[in-house]
Parts: C-alpha cells; sequence; structure tokens
C-alpha cells in the first residue's frame, strides 16, 4: 500500500523508538540515541513520549463490523487471535491515517485481452457494486489491470487468515465462502456471476476471514491491491457508506431483523437509475426484473380499475417486489410525480438476498395486500 513510513528525526538529546513490520509480521525496535550533551551547555529537553499512527479506535470497529469479505469483522475476530496469527497486517494505522497515507506514483499493470475478453470483463464488472462508481477511463485501467483466473471444481482461492493481496470477479461458476463454526465446517454464503469476493480485506487491509473454494469450475478475473487502491477503493468506499447510510433507515430493512453485514450485502447488489417526471418505471403486465428501493423523489403506482386507489411512494418505500416473489406479471404501473432516483435489484440478487429472511419476506407478502 504504499512505502514505509520513517519516523520524524530526533531532535538533540532526544531518545526515540521505532517500530517498524518484520517479515514475519512482528514489529521490530530500533533504538538511537542522540550524542551526550557536554558540560557546561544545558541539559537537552527531554523527548516528549513517541507519537504514533493513531490505532483504531471503537467507531472503526463498528464500521469494520459492518463489512467484510464473507463474515463480519467481530464475527471472525473471535475466532482468530491477532496477536498469535503472524499473518496479520501490521500497517493498517499508516495506510489509514494522516500524511503518511499520500499516494505514490503509480502505474497499474497490464495483461493483454482480445476485444471478446474485454467485453466480456466490461460485462461482468458492469453488474457489480464494486465498479460501478468509476468513470469511464477508470473502467478501462481496471480491465487492463486485471489477470484471468481459471479455477476447477474444489480449488480453494481464498485461505481464512491470509494476507488479502486480490479481490476476484466472477465471470462464470460459483463459489462457497465457508468457516469452521464450533467445530463444524459451515457453508456461509455462495457467491455467482457477477459477484466480487475478496474486497474487504482490501478496503480495510485485514486478514482474509473465511475459506473460498469453487463449487465448480470457474472464470474468475483479480485485481492486485495496489491497482485497487488506486483506482477503485475510493469512489468504492463512498458509494457503499451513501447506500448503507441510506438503507439503514428503510423500514424493510431496519424492521425485519437484517444486521449490518446482510444489509451491506444489499449495497453491493444494489444500482442506481435516475427518473424524469413522468417517466414510467414498470409497466402493468409486462414481467417483472428489477426490485425498487424509493431513494429520492416521488413516485405513483396505478392498478387498471382502481385508479382511485393510486398508491404513493416516497423515499424508503419499495415496489416491485410482487413480480418477482410470486413470478407473476406487474400488478400495476409507476411512474415519477419528480425527478427521482430509484435504487435497484435485479432478480437474481433479490432472491438470493431476500430469499432466506423470512420475516422480510413476510414483510413484503403484507405489502402486497395494498395491490
Amino acid at each position: 500500500m504504499g512505502s514505509k513510513n520513517k519516523a520524524p528525526e530526533a531532535a538533540p538529546g532526544e531518545q526515540y523508538k521505532v517500530t517498524e513490520p518484520a517479515a514475519d509480521g512482528k514489529a521490530d525496535a530500533k533504538e538511537a540515541e542522540a550524542p551526550k550533551a557536554e558540560a557546561p551547555k544545558a541539559e537537552a529537553p527531554k523527548a516528549e513520549p513517541k507519537k504514533e499512527a493513531p490505532a483504531k479506535d471503537e467507531d472503526e470497529d463498528e464500521e469494520e463490523d459492518d463489512d467484510d469479505d464473507v463474515v463480519s469483522e467481530s464475527e471472525f475476530m473471535k475466532n482468530v487471535d491477532p496477536v498469535k496469527n503472524n499473518k496479520m497486517r501490521t500497517s493498517v494505522s499508516a495506510e489509514a491515517y494522516g500524511e503518511w497515507n499520500k499516494k505514490e506514483d503509480f502505474t497499474p499493470p497490464v495483461y493483454e485481452k482480445n476485444a471478446d475478453q474485454s467485453k466480456r470483463l466490461s460485462d461482468t464488472l458492469g453488474k457489480s457494486f464494486m465498479f460501478r462508481a468509476l468513470n469511464a477511463k477508470e473502467m478501462d485501467t481496471v480491465i487492463s489491470a486485471m489477470e484471468e483466473v481459471v479455477a476447477t471444481a474444489g480449488e480453494q482461492l481464498i485461505t481464512l487468515g491470509d494476507n488479502g493481496d486480490y479481490l476476484f470477479v466472477i465471470e462464470k461458476g460459483q463459489l462457497e465462502c465457508r468457516k469452521e463454526i464450533n467445530g463444524v465446517d459451515t457453508l456461509l454464503k455462495t457467491v455467482e456471476e457477477g459477484d466480487v469476493f475478496g474486497e474487504l480485506a482490501l478496503l480495510y487491509n485485514t486478514v482474509r476471514a473465511a475459506n473460498v473454494i469453487a463449487k465448480s469450475d470457474c472464470l474468475l478475473w483479480k485485481l492486485d491491491r495496489n491497482s485497487f487502491t488506486h483506482i477503485v477503493k475510493d469512489a468504492a468506499q463512498k458509494k457503499r457508506e451513501r447506500y448503507e447510510g441510506f438503507l439503514s433507515k428503510v423500514p424493510l430493512l431496519r424492521d425485519n431483523g437484517m444486521d449490518n453485514y446482510s444489509r451491506s450485502q444489499v449495497c453491493d447488489g444494489l444500482h442506481n437509475e435516475s427518473f424524469k417526471a413522468g417517466d414510467t418505471v414498470i409497466t402493468e403486465g409486462e414481467e417483472g426484473k428489477k426490485f425498487y428501493i424509493v431513494e429520492s423523489g416521488s413516485f405513483t403506482g396505478i392498478k387498471s380499475g382502481a385508479e382511485d386507489k393510486a398508491i404513493k411512494y416516497a423515499p424508503g418505500d419499495f415496489f416491485g417486489e410482487l413480480a418477482l416473489l410470486k413470478d407473476a406479471p406487474r400488478a400495476a404501473t409507476v411512474t415519477a410525480d419528480t425527478d427521482g432516483e430509484l435504487l435497484v435489484l435485479d432478480r437474481g440478487a433479490f432472491k438470493r438476498l431476500f430469499a432466506g429472511s423470512a420475516a422480510i419476506v413476510d414483510a413484503m407478502e403484507r405489502h402486497t395486500l395494498k395491490y
């Protein structure tokens, strides 16, 4: 994540200690003593206590608890002792804070791709939350920097406790995220086409939180830490924080048992669509492919024969769930009353993220009674 941090020079008479991470993850202590003062010179002032890069505070810990590669940071730390685990990264404070976080000159790697590969990768990245905040130039740079990875069924791509130096984007295949809990090898989640995994180790500079194993033959693309940090990280963090802050206030997700980690997974599946006043969002009778949450603006749903019972949608409200829950045509037409923004989940992400939550499905079933 950059060059090593240099300690400040000692003033005359000062004595200080510099702590640097060693190759095995343990710290080396190096001491430097200033020359002794000669008589009759006045005694050199005592050195102030050494200032260290700030350690992560409780607020940061809570922020990291919200997300991780596949399980929450707090859940992971219950099972991994960072003191005993010599693979724990030691430079997190230096990366996260102050002037020491200045980015060095960076030239991204280039892996040659033919037109078909570039097109396939562009289509895959377009499905991922992590890359939707990039502009066209940044996207082209990321595509050039990604390296193709072919994995066979049963192959392990990520190992719990290892340093995270790459994230992966899935073009084809499925992988299982697994971890031993109470002595039992437990399936945490399954990731598939269009999903990204391994990004939180890069975002928060922590170790891997689970094992990730190919369930089938897979075609993936990997992006290295430096490329991610210089091109993707800032835009992705801002977008995730924006969505998480908003979704924490959405009653459907706030009041039905969805924890921070699960909500962060919803963030990863969302994309934004803009509408002008008068635009039609969905049309009664058509196939339902998307679920919508109103981020801003006002929308109205009207069902044929029940024009006098129009439903108004304001920020935090949702619609489009009925067609996805019932595999039925759209039950109403929804149009924009004002310019507005909608957060959108496609059918696959909707079912993957919500189908396992009885409380949320029940809340949606109750909501359909409005139609």
